[in-house]
Formats: C-alpha cells, structure tokens, sequence
C-alpha cells in the first residue's frame, strides 16, 4: 500500500505484514485509523481504516495462514545489541594485539627560541 508523508511527502509503502499488524490493531482497540510512520520525519501520517481494508480485504484469514505458518516454522529471537558484540576486555586484547602502525613523522619546525638565537649569531 502506498502512502505520502503528509508533512514532508515523502511516498512510502506499508507491506503486508505491516497492514495485518495495523488491522489487527485497529481491530483489537476499535480504532477507525492507522498512524503510519514516515521513514523520513517519523512522524505520524493518519490512515483510514476503510482504505487498509480496501487494499487488504481478506486479512483475517491472511492472519490465521500467517499463524500457521509461524508455528510450523518459530524463527529464532534475534540477538540483543549486547550480546552480538564481543566485551569491552576482549576489544581491548583484540586492539593491543594488533600491531599499530608508526605514526607519521612530521617536519619539525623550530620553536620562536630557537630562531631567536639563531638570528643573534
């Protein structure tokens, strides 16, 4: 389903596992609209429960088949940012393992002293 952004109009789409998560909101708290989020603004653009049903007529059977479908299949829970990244100890043995590259030696220039007792031999 294709939406505008009615502030930065933007278009976007919802995909059809974000319009059965709307309809069943929508049905769950008998709501008459949807807030979808623009990607861009993040901000909420009011969708008309009629025009979600009109481009996905037969969701509650589409929700039941997408039931099954999950329980025949779970999909693992992802990982918390927390636990996918190595610690703190073991970055800091990573990084003193690997050697560090000599750092650039730049062209030394005289300090306002050292010029001074040059001009005055």
């Amino acid at each position: 389903m294709n939406i505008k952004c009615a502030f930065c109009q933007t278009p976007y789409t919802l995909s059809r596992i974000q319009m059965i998560d709307a309809l069943q909101k929508m049905d769950a708290e008998k709501l008459t609209h949807y807030d979808a989020h623009c990607p861009r603004c993040r901000r909420a653009t009011r969708v008309e429960r009629k025009r979600v049903e009109m481009f996905f007529p037969n969701w509650r059977e589409a929700l039941k088949q997408l039931e099954v479908e999950m329980q025949a299949h779970p999909q693992p829970e992802a990982l918390s940012a927390v636990e996918s990244r190595p610690d703190a100890a073991k970055q800091k043995e990573l990084k003193k393992a690997t050697p560090q590259p000599a750092p650039k030696r730049t062209k030394k220039t005289k300090s306002a002293a050292e010029n001074t007792a040059v001009k005055k031999k």
